[in-house]
């Protein structure tokens, strides 16, 4: 740990919110000890106070509040620099950050567009679909040629880029077969689900996967 971060740090927000437990991930990975608070994203006085948008995750620390998932993931990382996991060369490091930008914003964000539909009961226009589909077909066809899945995303180490991929790939896959009848993951990049597995299988996803599915069930009688 570095000399400047003292104390208890606590995760704001819930087990169902990809975002979140991309976050918890990387600190369960790095040996990080920290709380948890179960907070639904609002627009109260208090919940603004921390998150400015209302949004989740939040990381409370000694010092106040610190949102965005990113930003939280680079300050775990700088905090506590060891187990690394984030390449040690400058241009490497760059890849991954890559990665993860590549991800969230060519994939999950188009994708999260079709939420409301595939998961929530609501409805999604024709329109929004046909962007969606193509918006997605062209990020899906871009991470192919960045990507290495050897074994993890970005070569032979476990990284930040991999408690990203683990979260939010699933929801692609997920997503489409529901809105299209087809599983983008498995038409435009096949080798991710053995590599999901792989993930998967690490104790501490592990560990995200059953606290998610045991949150699930607070977090649908909250939202009622």
């Amino acid at each position: 740990m570095s000399n400047n971060v003292t104390n208890k740090i606590t995760l704001c927000g819930f087990a169902v919110s990809n975002y979140y437990n991309k976050v918890k991930l990387s600190l369960l990975e790095k040996g990080v000890a920290f709380d948890e608070a179960f907070v639904l994203t609002s627009q109260k006085d208090e919940m603004l106070a921390e998150s400015p948008m209302g949004k989740v995750p939040f990381l409370r620390t000694p010092q106040g509040a610190i949102t965005e998932s990113q930003v939280i993931t680079e300050y775990i990382e700088e905090a506590w620099p060891e187990p690394a996991l984030y390449p040690k060369d400058l241009f490497k490091r760059a890849q991954c950050r890559e990665l993860i930008e590549h991800i969230e914003l060519y994939l999950e964000l188009p994708a999260r567009r079709l939420y409301p539909e595939a998961f929530f009961g609501g409805k999604v226009s024709d329109e929004t679909k046909k962007e969606v589909e193509r918006d997605l077909g062209k990020g899906l066809k871009s991470l192919a040629r960045v990507v290495r899945f050897a074994p993890f995303i970005g070569g032979d180490s476990f990284t930040h880029a991999d408690c990203a991929a683990w979260v939010h790939l699933p929801l692609v896959g997920q997503a489409t077969k529901k809105i299209y009848g087809r599983d983008f993951l498995d038409e435009f990049l096949p080798a991710a689900k053995p590599y999901l597995k792989t993930i998967s299988e690490r104790p501490h996803a592990q560990k995200v996967n059953a606290d998610r599915k045991a949150g699930m069930e607070a977090f649908m009688a909250a939202k009622k």
